[in-house]
């Protein structure tokens, strides 16, 4: 692994922006409270992101960059939203080596860096018709969503150290409850003594939300269970169906059926991920022509 050395001492407000950022971000916590790893790691963060926005704003296209006070004080008074009081800002800000003055400079940076980063990413091709069309015939599978049934469950568990997870006793059990959801019913009763029974009898963690599986798309379940539920119809309940966790009984609670999207229908999603694709593109090829002219540390 590449060694990155720590920044000589008394680094510039601007750089512990950057390192604070870098704390924050990968590690949830301020400067001061990282360990030697940690701090080493968000070092070597730090360090990229700086040089990287340092390179941006010694650029021409930075120089024709102005932003107003106004901007720096708005975003200034967003940071200062995050704490109670002014005494609480000035504390957290020296504890990581930054002061109001730093901090707004920083500020500064960082939306000069971003307003730069904007003009170049604008300068992208267009995406036209047939881009679209291209990229939707060679990736199909992104536009298909596979059908997805609201499921739940009750499971009884099968295990010959207890008297009552016997492989007989389980089933017994388990035949009872089908029984009791065989008895007469309304359509809107059922899920409604399913969800009851699985509250009081199921021996799966969903037992707390009424035996609830959420909804799935086929192959997140044990397949007998997964075969069970996709065979059913809408509102039905299945056999006993054996898993190797036990026995159930599987309610089908809702289907959603597949749906494959027509070029037209993914065209307004399709054509603004193509664009933030080649945006990404026109940033890095600018960066990598900066980078060739005035080389810094990877």
């Amino acid at each position: 692994m590449t060694q990155y050395a720590r920044p000589q001492a008394d680094p510039s407000p601007e750089y512990r922006y950057h390192l604070l950022r870098a704390a924050t971000e990968r590690f949830q916590c301020n400067v001061a409270s990282l360990g030697p790893e940690q701090r080493d790691e968000a070092d070597a963060l730090a360090r990229r992101t700086f040089d990287l926005e340092t390179l941006v704003l010694e650029s021409d296209e930075a120089r024709a960059v102005v932003i107003p006070e106004a901007m720096v004080e708005r975003a200034f008074e967003e940071v200062c939203g995050r704490y109670d009081n002014e005494t609480e800002l000035g504390d957290d800000l020296a504890r990581n080596g930054l002061e109001t003055n730093g901090l707004r400079r920083a500020l500064r940076r960082e939306l000069i860096f971003d307003a730069v980063m904007q003009r170049v990413g604008a300068r992208f091709e267009p995406v036209g018709d047939t881009d679209l069309q291209l990229f939707y015939e060679l990736h199909r599978e992104r536009f298909s969503r596979p059908e997805r049934r609201r499921a739940r469950h009750i499971l009884i568990t099968i295990n010959d150290d207890f008297a009552d997870n016997t492989r007989a006793a389980a089933r017994a059990r388990i035949d009872r409850l089908a029984g009791k959801l065989r008895e007469p019913h309304t359509s809107n009763g059922l899920t409604e003594r399913f969800e009851q029974l699985a509250r009081r009898h199921s021996e799966c963690p969903s037992a707390l939300e009424g035996g609830s599986l959420g909804t799935l798309p086929r192959g997140k379940l044990y397949p007998a269970v997964d075969a069970a539920l996709f065979a059913l119809e809408e509102g039905r309940i299945s056999p006993v169906v054996e898993s190797p966790v036990g026995l159930h009984l599987v309610l089908c609670e809702q289907i959603e059926p597949g749906e494959d999207l027509t070029l037209e229908q993914a065209r307004p999603r399709l054509r603004e991920a193509l664009e933030a694709r080649r945006r990404r593109d026109a940033q890095r090829a600018w960066i990598d022509g900066l980078r060739r002219q005035r080389p810094i540390a990877a």
